[in-house]
């Protein structure tokens, strides 16, 4: 599906917690008082309009407006207009005197909606400002899949918008987020389901992808009952990039491979599956076909890059498994192709890290479990290979979960990108050590920031070109 295309297509039904759907206001312009204003902000204007492709678009204006309007690009899911990450958050913004705004993005296609989210970032911007006056500055502030949108407005926004914050982004794109998850996808399949025909891509209806979920979910839940079953989901989550630290637990020691693997398997049994399969299909439906492929995919080398790697060896050992074979096994029957024009459209759409017009800090947790932040190692390469190396900056909050982060943590990043466009200059405002003193001093709700550098993103596909059936 093109950028300019619109095609009306049916819902996914994600089987997780995703936000339910709600209705959308008229075309008409109205002002109406803004929920927030019934904490303690001060009064506030809420503005709400459409664009031309449907998209909707929110806007909540302080009284007292500090100059700076913040452009906020909400993550995967129902496409509903949002201007901040949390409630939490926009109560704090507004009580500082932000004006804040954002869209839908069009709502007739697919939820992953990059044909059309930066372009509808940017209308909304002409949009606002027409009824508000120019801002004294721009910020733009994106999670997950709008932290992918994010970094495409700083790598295009010169002259909209003055700089950028990311967070828990998706930056690495959407093809080597379909490649790395159908290697776990596979090699579940493949080592807990053999002689089984598995549908792993290019799924023709929601039902289709929630159905393989279901089945990859069951096969793993029943291989954690073995020393031989728990080795090959250690694995799998190698290869998907999945953090060995799980909500409500205690980290386990750097040797502990089974406290790992426990970990790991905490992930597979909260349903990640579910929302893997769910977006690839949206994925799907965007670009109009599989942009991901393990043709030519050497697993045995794929492993020796992970960070996870010595876990999986030892566990292969202590169930006495023979990893080389499975990693042979793996490699020789690796054959699904990707549909040629679907890795166009997505490198189009779905992809960032060609280059900067603006500064960008992206802030990820240690331990995120839907977006690795070994992304923002992928994507660090990308910005320092364009030459842009000098306007990014990264911190992390040492936490487990995807976006769990505090408020004070959100708005003390947004001060250090503040200061970035102020002066000129990074100085120490985005280090760790000074991150987490302006998040204490807020007296907020606690803030985790900390020194860390993320490993390599686990994907084995560097190049440009993909193996495809023409």
């Amino acid at each position: 599906m093109s950028a300019g295309t619109r095609t009306r297509i049916p819902r996914t039904r994600l089987r997780i917690a995703l936000a339910a759907l709600v209705t959308l206001a008229s075309a008409a312009l109205t002002t109406l008082p803004s929920p927030a204003a019934q904490a303690d902000t001060p009064a506030t204007t809420h503005l709400t309009g459409t664009l031309s492709d449907g998209a909707t678009w929110i806007a909540d204006v302080p009284e007292n407006w500090n100059g700076t309007l913040l452009l906020f690009s909400h993550g995967f899911g129902p496409t509903v207009a949002r201007d901040a990450p949390t409630d939490a958050v926009r109560t704090e913004l507004l009580a500082e005197g932000y004006a804040l705004t954002g869209s839908s993005y069009d709502p007739h296609g697919s939820m992953w909606a990059l044909n059309s989210a930066e372009r509808d970032q940017f209308a909304t911007l002409g949009a606002v400002t027409a009824k508000i006056g120019t801002p004294r500055r721009t910020l733009a502030v994106g999670q997950s899949m709008g932290g992918l949108v994010n970094a495409q407005l700083a790598r295009d926004g010169g002259g909209h918008i003055d700089g950028a914050l990311g967070q828990c982004g998706l930056v690495a794109g959407g093809t080597d987020l379909d490649n790395y998850q159908l290697d776990a996808e596979y090699t579940i399949a493949r080592l807990l389901l053999p002689g089984q025909d598995v549908k792993l891509v290019r799924f023709g209806t929601s039902a289709e992808a929630s159905a393989t979920a279901d089945l990859l979910t069951k096969a793993v839940t029943a291989a954690q009952s073995t020393p031989q079953g728990r080795a090959r989901i250690a694995l799998a989550a190698a290869y998907l990039n999945l953090p060995a630290w799980s909500p409500g637990k205690d980290r386990p020691a750097p040797t502990d491979w089974a406290g790992q693997e426990e970990q790991q398997y905490d992930w597979f049994a909260q349903g990640i599956l579910s929302f893997v399969e769910g977006g690839r299909y949206a994925v799907e439906q965007s670009v109009g076909g599989s942009n991901s492929w393990n043709r030519g995919v050497d697993y045995g080398r794929l492993l020796a890059g992970s960070e996870h790697a010595s876990q999986v060896r030892a566990l292969y050992q202590a169930a006495g498994l023979d990893l080389h074979a499975d990693l042979r096994t793996l490699t020789e029957g690796a054959a699904i192709a990707a549909d040629p024009a679907a890795v166009r459209t997505a490198q189009r759409t779905s992809s960032a890290g060609q280059g900067l017009e603006v500064p960008l800090l992206d802030v990820h947790t240690t331990a995120d479990n839907l977006v690795p932040v070994q992304q923002e190692n992928r994507f660090a390469a990308r910005v320092r290979a364009s030459g842009d190396g000098a306007l990014l900056r990264q911190a992390y909050v040492e936490r487990q979960g995807h976006c769990t982060f505090t408020t004070a943590e959100t708005v003390a990043a947004l001060h250090a990108l503040e200061h970035r466009v102020t002066t000129g200059r990074w100085d120490d405002a985005a280090t760790p050590t000074a991150l987490q003193r302006s998040a204490t001093a807020l007296g907020l709700d606690g803030a985790a920031y900390v020194p860390y550098r993320p490993a390599r993103l686990t994907v084995g596909r560097d190049g440009p070109a993909y193996p495809a059936d023409r």
